[in-house]
């Protein structure tokens, strides 16, 4: 076909996957010209193929085939990207789709802001939208990484200026997190930022059991992305208010979700060790973001840092964050930091408005 107008790129590595309802939700509610890449990932393209079915003689699809013999999605993507051409693209994952009409809607935020970049609300099946990010109220144009707390935002779903970003990639050898030094490069880089809050959304399936970056993993490498962040040429000359907006996000989601997801099989001792190290190191960069936490959070983040408390009292602890009426959870250690950016309140209250 000649050159659309949006590429969008889908990586598949599993014959299980249903590849076909991820491409007709694009070729089928879709104005605009629009071509969707599908890269079959250390897998036969026959595979793939049969998968497709009658859509794959569409013009719109171009199947494309890479044999790294690496379990990432970082691989695939970035093949897909390399070979995109439009002036806009789009990544989606083998197993969700795009609600009707998603691609149009952002394309119309995205002329309507001059957006280098249009964030498409996430909704997951069978639930709700996903509050994230937890920007401001209402706040739809211009967006500010720091005041809009972007960070929270952990993948680049949505409609992305080629021409802005053309050669922003996915980490490469990561065994996760792949996609978090992309999108901070996006959030911190980018001039316009647009968020299409009332829009068709992204829609997330919970049926794939097949996920490469689903492994348990040692807490060394499922950090290894910090490093790619913290020693870039921005994470080196990232500002203060940068640096908390970061740093606060990746405390309350990366680190504490590693103690969930390790806690049922119990911490051993290196792992312990390896966690404060995590947390001592997103400190010292971050120039002390946990200052922001709330009360209750600040208990799990000086036991991680500290290895004072036990498993079980960390996940005591955690299982309280979600209970928003307590003043443990909304108010931070140092009350007059109640009402910063980054403070628990305004994240809550942007994450309600989503």
């Amino acid at each position: 076909m000649s050159t659309p107008l949006v590429d969008v790129v889908i990586p598949v590595h599993s014959q299980t996957r249903p590849i076909s309802r991820a491409v007709s939700s694009v070729l089928d509610h879709t104005d605009a010209a629009v071509r969707v890449n599908v890269v079959a990932h250390n897998i036969s393209e026959k595979v793939i193929s049969d998968n497709l079915g009658a859509l794959v003689n569409d013009p719109r699809v171009r199947l494309l085939h890479l044999e790294d013999g690496i379990a990432s999605p970082a691989g695939p993507m970035n093949f897909g990207l390399d070979h995109c051409t439009a002036k806009f693209v789009a990544v989606m994952g083998s197993d969700d789709e795009f609600q009707a009409g998603a691609i149009d809607s952002w394309l119309h935020v995205q002329s309507e802001g001059r957006a280098d970049f249009v964030i498409a609300q996430i909704r997951n099946v069978g639930g709700g939208l996903v509050p994230s990010p937890p920007a401001r109220p209402r706040r739809r144009f211009n967006l500010d990484p720091v005041k809009d707390r972007l960070s929270y935002r952990s993948a680049p779903l949505g409609l992305l200026s080629r021409e802005k970003f053309p050669q922003l990639r996915f980490a490469a050898n990561l065994a996760s997190g792949e996609d978090l030094p992309y999108v901070t490069e996006l959030w911190f880089t980018g001039k316009n930022i647009a968020f299409d809050r009332t829009g068709p959304a992204y829609l997330v399936h919970a049926d794939a059991d097949d996920r490469v970056t689903s492994a348990p993993r040692p807490i060394s490498e499922d950090f290894a992305f910090l490093e790619l962040i913290f020693e870039s040429t921005w994470g080196k000359t990232a500002t203060k208010s940068e640096r908390s907006a970061v740093g606060i996000k990746m405390i309350r989601g990366h680190l504490f979700d590693a103690v969930v997801n390790r806690a049922k099989s119990g911490f051993i001792t290196s792992e312990r060790e390896a966690l404060a190290n995590v947390a001592n190191y997103i400190s010292s960069w971050s120039g002390g973001a946990e200052k922001y936490l709330s009360i209750l959070d600040h208990q799990v983040f000086t036991g991680i840092l500290q290895n004072s408390l036990s498993t079980e009292k960390m996940m005591e602890l955690i299982s309280k964050r979600w209970n928003y009426r307590s003043v443990d959870v909304l108010v931070t250690k140092n009350p007059l930091r109640i009402f910063h950016s980054q403070a628990p309140l305004r994240t809550y209250i942007g994450g309600y408005f989503v």
